[in-house]
């Protein structure tokens, strides 16, 4: 069915339990960021009605709420690279170690060590945002190849039903590139940029096992979410109505993002601790296939800006060549 295993998984989260408890913090401090902002800026807007009728009143406290909320995900958009460089490449880094058997420091300890590990494969925050993010280009464009194999299909209705699989797909894939950046971190490379198109070959040529199990992850993952989201509607319905005014639509979009904070913080660490098995597992002995090499580089001008940077990195002040004797 699956080529994982799900006690493996569980174990090395709790083996990392510092980093699951620094992302519960983190995920969970941020929910409850855009719940207090959005509280404070309907606050605001509930207060400032007060110059007019109740429905002036009760737009100014939407409006207020909007605010808030939008003011939050701005600082979070702009903190993206943070998160991605101390948090989510950090927990690769010590689920790395893991693998590899290596000795586990603890507490705050584990947490620096695997921001020197992450420096010291990645450099700057802005680098390892960089490589994630062609390697989220490259994958998108893997997708595109399997939704165009499979549109040449004659079935009935291919046309629908590939538009599913790819929806699907995208999900299932979002898995993926911390596994990739793992790759990177495992092979002790000190070019990131040519780590990360290795790895995506000989994530390209063993696609079928990885889908199916990024499948299966996909969903377990968001089933788990949903059920989380079920359960945080009777927390988020509360903080509702603290907010002057009472939110109608507030409860929803509460229970949504603690269903996301539990999601990020708990369920995808596993998925990647799960995902993390099946690639390494599956790779062992294998080398890059230079088909694939070719394949991905005729399909993806982010794989080919991959190799760009890989060899401005190895060869970063390139001499022109001499001129032939006349």
């Amino acid at each position: 069915m699956w080529d994982f295993s799900a006690r493996q998984a569980m174990a090395m989260m709790a083996r990392t339990a510092p980093f699951i408890v620094f992302r519960m913090a983190v995920y969970f401090g941020a929910a409850v960021a855009y719940m207090l902002m959005t509280g404070v800026g309907a606050g605001v807007g509930w207060g400032v009605g007060g110059f007019g009728d109740e429905d002036f009143r009760a737009a100014a406290t939407l409006w207020g709420g909007v605010a808030g909320f939008g003011i939050t995900a701005a600082v979070m958009y702009l903190l993206r690279e943070y998160l991605l460089y101390v948090v989510k490449a950090g927990h690769v880094a010590v689920l790395v170690d893991l693998m590899d058997g290596k000795t586990l420091s603890q507490g705050r300890s584990q947490i620096s060590h695997a921001r020197a590990e992450v420096t010291a494969r990645f450099g700057q925050t802005s680098t390892l945002f960089a490589v994630d993010q062609l390697i989220k280009g490259v994958l998108k464009a893997i997708t595109g190849l399997l939704r165009g194999m499979m549109s040449i299909i004659p079935v009935p209705g291919a046309r629908q039903i590939v538009s599913v699989v790819q929806a699907f797909l995208k999900i299932a894939v979002g898995f993926i590139d911390e596994v990739i950046l793992a790759y990177a971190i495992r092979t002790g490379s000190d070019n990131a940029w040519q780590s990360a198109r290795e790895g995506l070959v000989l994530y390209g040529q063993n696609y079928k096992v990885m889908l199916k199990n990024a499948a299966w992850l996909a969903l377990i993952v968001y089933g788990l979410s949903f059920v989380v989201f079920l359960i945080m509607l009777a927390p988020a319905g509360l903080a509702v109505y603290l907010i002057p005014g009472a939110w109608s639509a507030g409860g929803m979009v509460f229970a949504l993002l603690l269903a996301w904070s539990v999601k990020v913080a708990l369920l995808e660490p596993f998925a990647i601790a799960c995902m993390m098995q099946v690639y390494f597992r599956t790779i062992e002995g294998q080398t890059p296939d230079p088909a694939w090499e070719q394949r991905l580089d005729s399909l993806s001008a982010k794989f080919r800006k991959l190799k760009e940077k890989a060899v401005s990195v190895t060869d970063p002040d390139p001499q022109p060549a001499a001129a032939p004797a006349t």
